[in-house]
């Protein structure tokens, strides 16, 4: 499944951010760790790397993850140059002492008000990115919902401390050129419900699942045995739960829809959609962006 996804926007966020980093000392990436190779932004580590700021990937949600893959994938990020990592959970107070206190330690040389602290929070659509602002705030500041999309303009935000934030807008790259990345994106809710096809999404969360947590799936559904298909794995799901229409027709988008939902909130255990042997090098299409429009699948 390809996927492209450029509202208008998220086009003016990306020049934003280009200029942005001129004046900021810290980049403070928010990714989903159930999937953090498919919820980076490709379009943000040239603009990075160019700058040579040092750069904070968060992996949040990481209560939703499985803390073995979360620990490999906090490796994966220590080996690389210029980047630290750590984990993190919405409005946990420890984690967010913790992360303020990571940042800091980035930028040695800005402290005090002569000299601030100056952070730019980026992450694509739906990773948790409004909670991590209002939790380092104190306060509610960015609007959080579970739509992607939800913040559309940069905000400028000074912290207790005096730190000085830019939070940008949730954006996505103009085309998921890596299919898998995006069906995990999918899975996630990185992108919106009004552009993805739910059964083709359950199909192959229910493929990877089988694989990767059989022992949970069948848990969650009470299934003695998985079918080998797919398919008849949201067969005996929907079997299960009731999900049978007069005259034995099964409900397959209503199926679709509760296997993506429970596993995006974690009621199937703590599951990861990729490890960093799943990372596939793409070189992002800059020159084609989309002005306008939601995403097109192709």
């Amino acid at each position: 499944m390809s996927i492209q996804w450029f509202p208008g926007h998220m086009h003016k966020a990306r020049k934003e951010i280009a200029d942005r980093l001129k004046m900021v000392d810290v980049i403070v990436e928010v990714v989903d760790a159930r999937l953090p190779y498919s919820s980076e932004n490709p379009l943000l580590a040239p603009m990075g790397s160019f700058r040579n700021r040092p750069c904070l990937k968060v992996l949040n949600k990481s209560d939703l993850a499985d803390p073995a893959k979360t620990q490999e994938w906090l490796a994966y990020y220590q080996s690389q140059p210029n980047v630290t990592a750590m984990v993190f959970v919405g409005n946990n107070r420890p984690d967010v002492k913790r992360l303020m206190k990571t940042i800091q330690s980035l930028a040695p040389h800005r402290d005090g008000a002569e000299k601030p602290l100056r952070i730019m929070a980026a992450g694509i659509p739906n990773v948790g990115k409004s909670t991590l602002i209002n939790a380092l705030a104190g306060r509610k500041i960015a609007k959080v919902g579970d739509e992607p999309a939800v913040t559309k303009q940069q905000q400028y935000i000074e912290l207790p401390n005096g730190t000085q934030l830019y939070d940008t807008p949730g954006f996505l790259w103009p085309k998921i050129a890596d299919p898998a990345s995006g069906y995990r994106l999918a899975m996630s809710g990185a992108i919106g419900k009004n552009v993805i096809d739910f059964e083709d999404i359950a199909i192959y969360a229910a493929e990877y699942l089988s694989v990767a947590y059989p022992e949970q799936l069948k848990t969650r559904y009470k299934l003695t045995e998985l079918p080998e298909k797919p398919e008849d794995i949201l067969l005996a799901i929907a079997k299960k739960r009731g999900y049978v229409k007069t005259g034995g027709v099964v409900d397959m988008q209503k199926t679709s829809e509760l296997l993506i939902v429970e596993m995006r909130s974690g009621m199937l255990g703590r599951v990861s959609f990729e490890t960093p042997k799943d990372i596939v090098v793409v070189v992002p299409d800059d020159e084609q962006l989309l002005d306008e429009g939601d995403a097109v699948i192709k």
